[in-house]
């Protein structure tokens, strides 16, 4: 199936949506088709060296522990999507200085369209604090070396690996009956909006659950991420529930003006409305078929690294 989705751009970069630049989403509320209308980004971690290569940390929330880290890469000429990158986390907060750990390779994934690309691996950060990302990275016969400086939680507010997902009886066609109720989603697939999460995690299927809102994603790391679990769906049909919650209650009464918009409960009960500058970034969560949360990905995750997870969870 072949679905044509609308998600939010910026009008003069490669890179969507960096900090300070006039974003734009289409609305794709009604019948007359897309609307513009400028809207409020999310404030991302960024980091710019000497020679113009800016670093964008995708994954914000992050806690003690080991878990998946993204950023993008983009020079003065675009999007840097050599294959892999090396990346070094520094302890700032020790009291005899800089403590350095072992560096793993970050690998590149292309976005949908060609547009976008990041980076993601598997980082350990035994203690919270101040850390920094040293970053090294060819691109054809240049090296590039940036870092990025970011925060780490003794624990976060999002549920988390190996955790029980709250109580959650989201909106579904049966209950709502419209689409239009159910998702700012311009062309939305039905099947991701026929199971609540609570009926999910009793089916004794694997479930993937992704929060988004595809009309307004409008940070640097966001993405057509409803659409990726859709053609995820379509590879795994009857070995696994998918489900789309929208981040807004009234999405049919939105008409492009967000003004109008009312969060969903659920954003407060799965913790996102408790993180510092969150603006409805989208997040995806894969559930063994035990209910139990396997991996998360916070920003925009392509099918790949969903699919790795996925099927994981299946092969147990």
């Amino acid at each position: 199936m072949i679905r044509k989705s609308c998600w939010a751009f910026s009008t003069n970069s490669i890179v969507p949506g960096i900090m300070g630049m006039f974003v734009f989403a289409i609305a794709c509320t009604g019948s007359s088709g897309p609307t513009l209308v400028p809207v409020e980004t999310t404030q991302k971690a960024i980091g710019l060296n000497d020679s113009g290569v800016e670093t964008i940390l995708a994954t914000t929330i992050l806690r003690v522990g080991s878990q998946r880290v993204s950023f993008l890469l983009a020079g003065p000429d675009g999007i840097i999507r050599t294959p892999v990158a090396q990346v070094s986390p520094v302890f700032l907060g020790g009291n005899t200085g800089e403590q350095r750990f072992n560096s793993k390779e970050a690998s590149f994934h292309l976005w949908p369209y060609g547009v976008r690309g990041a980076y993601s691996t598997e980082l350990d950060f035994p203690v919270a604090g101040d850390w920094r990302l040293d970053i090294f990275a060819v691109d054809g016969e240049s090296s590039i070396e940036t870092s990025l400086i970011v925060a780490v939680l003794d624990e976060s507010a999002i549920p988390d690996i190996g955790e029980l997902p709250p109580i959650t009886a989201n909106k579904t066609l049966a209950t709502v009956g419209k689409l239009e109720n159910l998702t700012t989603d311009y062309t939305p697939d039905p099947d991701l909006y026929q199971i609540t999460v609570d009926h999910a995690i009793g089916t004794d299927l694997p479930t993937v659950v992704v929060f988004a809102t595809p009309a307004f994603c409008t940070s640097p790391t966001c993405g057509p991420q409803v659409d990726a679990v859709s053609e995820l769906k379509e590879i795994h049909r009857q070995k696994a529930n998918f489900i789309h919650v929208e981040f807004y209650d009234n999405p049919s009464e939105i008409q492009g003006d967000l003004s109008r918009a009312e969060l969903v409960s659920h954003a407060g009960d799965w913790g996102f409305t408790a993180s510092p500058d969150w603006f409805n970034e989208s997040w995806v969560f894969v559930l063994d078929s035990d209910g139990r949360i396997r991996q998360r990905f916070e920003g925009f995750t392509t099918v790949a690294e969903l699919e790795e997870t996925l099927q994981a969870v299946m092969a147990e």
